[in-house]
Formats: C-alpha cells, structure tokens, sequence
C-alpha cells in the first residue's frame, strides 16, 4: 500500500486508478453534486484512507476517503480531521473510521 508525501499526490494517484468523482459530506449521506446523487452509508465502501498532518498548523489536518458506491461510481472525499464529528449519523461515522 502507497503511503503519500501531499494530499495533492494522493488525489492525482487516485484519479489515475478511477475515482473521479466529488463525494461531500451531508449528515446522513455522501453527495456527488456532479450525479445529483446521494449515496447511503450501505451504499458504499471505503477502499482507501489516506491523512495528512499539516506543517505549520493542526487546522491543516486533512484526511482523503477512496470511495467506491455499489452502483460502481468511485470518488474521492476530502474532510479535516473531526470537522463533521458531531453533525453527521452514527451509521455515517461508523462507515468512515
């Protein structure tokens, strides 16, 4: 398993192996605003966890999700460490330990 020097390494890697679409992070939900699409905690699987500790500043902690949807469409997620811990399901925390 590759481990990354930037989380802009990490992006590009894993567009090249076909995770080409947006995730965003709603409550109960990843949304792929491209699709118009929303997709389920049951609906998708987390293939790849990447983090990255910022240089100057722990608000530059950032972690990339490598997700792959039972319907087949892959796509990358970006978040802070944390950031969505106390507004997202337990369904939805649970699936992106």
């Amino acid at each position: 398993m590759k481990n990354y020097d930037t989380l802009s390494e990490a992006i590009n890697t894993l567009i090249d192996k076909g995770y080409t679409y947006d995730f965003n992070l709603k409550s109960h939900v990843l949304e792929c605003a491209s699709l118009e699409l929303e997709i389920h905690p049951e609906d998708f699987e987390v293939d790849k966890i990447c983090r990255f500790e910022g240089m100057s500043s722990t608000d530059d902690n950032s972690i990339l999700y490598a997700i792959s949807s039972k319907n087949g469409i892959k796509g990358l997620l970006v978040d802070a460490y944390g950031v969505y811990a106390e507004n997202i399901s337990e369904a939805m925390r649970k699936k992106l330990r």
